[in-house]
């Protein structure tokens, strides 16, 4: 049996899913968890094969720090996303944090049971869209070697900065907790673009968690 723990902040989504999968294809669910931090509990608990995980949980810890949290306890446990978010950040942040697949909640039941049963298996799954956008991502990344290569080029304030843009902090925030002035992160983060290229924040926070500058601790 594979062992399934549901983790969604909405009670009739739980409810919903353990009826959908609840003894389907050798599957028994152990439990459910309302948030992040009652995920990492039940996971210690329950010891499940599989944690079907929601990302957007308004109270607690979210679905990421939740799965970085789980996979660096119990790394056997192999996390399945399920989300509404069809959108290439989530995913990006999703399988950085150890994610073993990726599914959206608009996704048939049928290629649920089967994602479940693949990472259960210890394999990876991702639906085609997903799968396409990563395979997208890895061939620019073949062909665009500079960016790898002006990262060393970077000063160890300037990464520094480069992270903090990276989790979303204004520059501001940024200068407050480096101890330095507004003016002076705004240069930093002007010379980050131009030694690596870029033109928007979405592409400094892709290269950011590429490069592992990212984490959920």
């Amino acid at each position: 049996m594979i062992k399934l723990l549901i983790v969604d902040d909405h009670l009739v989504v739980r409810s919903g899913l353990t009826m959908l999968l609840n003894g389907k294809n050798n599957i028994e669910v152990v439990g459910e968890a309302a948030d992040g931090d009652e995920a990492i509990r039940q996971a210690q608990k329950l010891q499940p094969d599989v944690i079907l995980m929601d990302l957007s949980m308004p109270h607690g810890k979210g679905g990421l720090e939740a799965t970085s949290e789980i996979k660096q306890k119990a790394p056997e446990i192999s996390i399945l996303v399920l989300t509404m978010h069809d959108d290439d950040e989530y995913l990006f942040n999703a399988i950085h944090a150890g994610a073993s697949g990726y599914i959206l909640k608009s996704s048939p039941h049928e290629e649920l049971l089967e994602a479940i049963q693949s990472v259960a298996t210890g394999n990876a799954y991702l639906n085609p869209t997903a799968t396409k956008r990563l395979m997208s991502e890895y061939m620019g990344n073949l062909k665009d070697g500079g960016n790898s290569k002006s990262f060393e080029t970077l000063s160890q304030r300037e990464k520094e900065v480069l992270e903090w843009i990276a989790k979303g902090y204004s520059n501001k925030e940024i200068a407050e907790n480096l101890i330095i002035s507004v003016k002076t992160v705004e240069t930093h983060k002007s010379n980050i673009m131009e030694k690596l290229q870029f033109k928007t924040r979405p592409e400094l926070v892709k290269y950011a968690l590429k490069k592992g500058l990212l984490n959920f601790d």
